[in-house]
């Protein structure tokens, strides 16, 4: 779909999905859910086992761990040491999306700007070791709803904290959680590298620009 000129005026918030979209986490999640299984003795996670990568990669914390897991009785130790690791550890391992920092200061001040993740409690640290935490006005995370993305209540949230409606804001996402999130909030959906239905595709964040 043309990415040009389908945008309306009203547009006051652009959100961003975290994970694929601001940043390439997949070794860094990868290696975060590898040491969980290491240490309570479960196999290699399958780096050929697409939809077990596709989980880990865009859902929750808890339910990521819960398909790993699936039928175990250990799942109050296996969420407890999930939580002790220390995510900072990682971040070497993730990389900022090419483009990124450039299109939030162009967008900075026009338009305001979110994220809304299925990260829990490593956002902000992740933000600010970036150094991109001057840019969001709104950091909406799994911890602070009671149903994540696929749910539309982290969306929900964000557009309560703006005071807008959904047809004022976009969501940047780059999977189908994203896409069913922002489709059950009403909010005009930007598949950022993928294959969703949505508004428009963006393979750069700087093409973003061009839709405000």
């Amino acid at each position: 779909m043309p990415a040009e000129n389908i945008l309306r005026k009203e547009t006051k918030a652009v959100i961003y999905d975290c994970d694929g979209v601001l940043f390439d986490s997949f070794e860094a999640n990868y290696a975060f859910y590898g040491q969980v299984v290491e240490h309570f003795g479960k196999a290699p996670l399958d780096r050929g086992d697409a939809e077990l990568m596709r989980i880990l990669h865009t859902y929750c914390n808890k339910d990521v761990l819960s398909h790993i897991f699936a039928g175990e009785e250990r799942m109050g130790e296996v969420r407890a040491f999930s939580a002790s690791i220390d995510y900072r550890k990682l971040f070497p391992l993730m990389v900022m999306e090419e483009g990124l920092r450039e299109t939030l200061e162009a967008l900075k001040g026009r338009v305001e700007l979110a994220v809304c993740t299925n990260r829990a409690s490593s956002m902000d640290m992740l933000l600010e070791s970036f150094g991109l935490a001057p840019y969001f006005s709104c950091v909406m995370t799994a911890a602070q709803v009671q149903n994540p993305k696929p749910h539309p209540e982290p969306l929900w949230k964000v557009l309560a904290q703006f005071g807008i409606a959904p047809e004022e804001a976009l969501f940047v996402g780059d999977s189908e959680v994203d896409r069913q999130a922002a489709d059950a909030a009403g909010v005009p959906f930007i598949a950022y590298r993928g294959g969703m239905r949505a508004l428009a595709r963006i393979e750069k964040h700087q093409e973003l620009l061009l839709l405000l």
